[in-house]
């Protein structure tokens, strides 16, 4: 199956399907963090990898100045005027692992469902490097988990994979793990950081067959296949999910690691 190599050009092509269909983070995760730090009109933070925005305005409503750091030049520019309105807000353009940030000067920095795409031992010392004494480093992601209700469903959708994308046929299937979880918090001690804590958090979403499609586009190895084999393995997947009733349900887990520089 044909499929470009090196994904990190991917998402900037989508940015407005990704603002649309990629989803927000649960309200009690950001009261998990702001129960573990304050943040005012007098705090910094940055946020690695903004995307289409999807983590942004909860922190931003804290009146934190926030400093965005973005790889696509798309959805740099998506952000800048979908938060226009405030003042606090700035993004660079660029990979977090080149641009240059002022040491111990920053009180959050956090990054939802991107920090994965950076190599830890960059990431890692880099923002415990930007954090001032006591400053917080958040990383959460979303774990999509289709199907769960309708295995059925989940079966026929594996025998669309395995004829056009087989090299996603055969993964098991699993729902993200608390352990796995754990796992990801304890990495920040490697690299000094104390107060270790992680949270998970649970919700389902609801899609048409076409919302379906237009989801699985927004992901970096779905965009990479070849434009007409895509759509023909989209349509597949349409047709499939229409013949079981319409709709797809996708049951979330989202983890949240908090950690502390000393």
């Amino acid at each position: 199956m044909p499929e470009i190599k090196g994904l990190e050009w991917t998402f900037d092509t989508v940015a407005s399907a990704y603002d649309k269909f990629r989803p927000a983070y649960p309200d009690k995760l950001y009261k998990t963090i702001f129960d573990y730090i304050f943040l005012d009109e007098n705090s910094r933070a940055a946020e690695v990898g903004i995307g289409g925005g999807q983590a942004t305005l909860p922190i931003l409503q804290t009146g934190c100045n926030v400093t965005a750091v973005e790889y696509g030049r798309a959805f740099s520019e998506l952000c800048k005027e979908k938060f226009a309105e405030y003042p606090n807000f700035s993004v660079v353009t660029g990979k977090f692992e080149d641009v240059d940030f002022d040491n111990n000067s920053y009180d959050l920095v956090y990054s939802a469902t991107a920090f994965h795409w950076i190599p830890e031992n960059v990431g890692y010392p880099k923002v415990f490097s930007m954090l001032k004494q006591g400053g917080v480093f958040a990383r959460f992601a979303n774990h999509p988990y289709p199907c769960k209700d309708d295995p059925a469903l989940f079966d026929e959708i594996q025998e669309i994979y395995a004829e056009y994308y087989p090299d996603k046929k055969g993964k098991p299937r699993a729902e993200y793990s608390e352990a796995q979880a754990g796992q990801i918090a304890k990495i920040a001690e490697k690299y000094g950081f104390g107060d270790i804590k992680y949270a998970l958090f649970y919700r389902t979403r609801i899609f048409s067959a076409s919302e379906y499609c237009a989801l699985l586009g927004t992901y970096s190895d779905h965009i990479a296949i070849e434009e007409t084999v895509r759509k023909k393995f989209f349509s597949k997947i349409e047709d499939a999910i229409n013949d079981h009733g319409g709709t797809l349900n996708i049951f979330d887990t989202v983890d949240l690691q908090l950690a502390r520089k000393p």
